[in-house]
């Protein structure tokens, strides 16, 4: 099996759309996509998401199946180093969080305080629960840290969905803390990562990531949004803290 996890092209996030950018990596997205032999595409529901999928479907002359549980995660913390102020998990600086050694862990890190008083790992455990429900209809039942075969398949699925969500689904497949690909990992807009199954017990499957974040289909056509970075030097632009 393999599963193609898609960002959305680069977002207009006023009107829950995509930039006259975004528009274009949709389009140069789709002409990757398109002529892939897909077992089925799932889509967010958030217009950025739909906006970026719109394309693909055209071209394939598919339908997509919505799904709520593949929505950005934007579940609200409460940062210490911002008083009454919320905000996101992968906001929050690897200098301040890393101090909490729980993070690293594949286990604990849903019980940091600031986690727990939010509710990330519910709802983490909500999104993964329909994740699993998926793969099962497909043949792959979630067993422990591994997959029971049911069905051995070399289907592609394709989820056009965001950033966040995209951490909680790569974590969950390689049972590490989603912090950890939060803040190690880049994916930009309209970028394409790909997981295989790896079956090398008879019955019994893991997943693999042979590309994360991948843009060559805009290579020479459209450069890589930079809306998925903070700044490289401080005060190179305004993605800081």
């Amino acid at each position: 099996m393999r599963l193609l996890i898609i960002r959305h092209a680069d977002p207009d996030y006023s009107v829950d759309s995509l930039t006259p950018v975004g528009f274009r990596e949709a389009e140069l997205l789709s002409v990757r996509i398109a002529p892939m032999k897909i077992r089925e595409y799932y889509v967010s529901p958030l217009g950025r998401a739909r906006d970026t999928a719109a394309p693909t479907l055209r071209k394939a002359a598919r339908q997509a199946v919505e799904c709520p549980w593949l929505r950005e995660f934007s579940v609200p913390i409460q940062r210490p180093d911002k008083e009454g102020q919320h905000s996101i998990p992968w906001d929050w600086l690897p200098q301040d969080w890393l101090t909490h050694g729980e993070f690293l862990s594949p286990d604990r890190w849903r019980d940091n305080e600031v986690f727990r008083a939010a509710g990330v790992g519910e709802a983490y455990d909500q999104v993964t629960g329909a994740f699993d429900a998926l793969l099962s209809e497909h043949g792959y039942v979630r067993d422990g840290l591994t997959y029971t075969v049911e069905s051995a398949n070399d289907d592609t699925l394709a989820f056009f969905c965001h950033f966040g969500v995209g951490g909680v689904l790569l974590s969950h497949l390689m049972n590490v803390s989603p912090m950890v690909l939060w803040h190690g990992l880049c994916m930009a807009p309209a970028s394409v990562t790909t997981v295989y199954s790896e079956e090398r017990r008879p019955g019994v499957a893991s997943f693999r990531a042979s590309a994360v974040g991948d843009t060559s289909h805009l290579w020479g056509r459209q450069e890589p949004s930079f809306s998925a970075r903070f700044c490289e030097v401080y005060g190179n632009g305004d993605r800081i803290d």
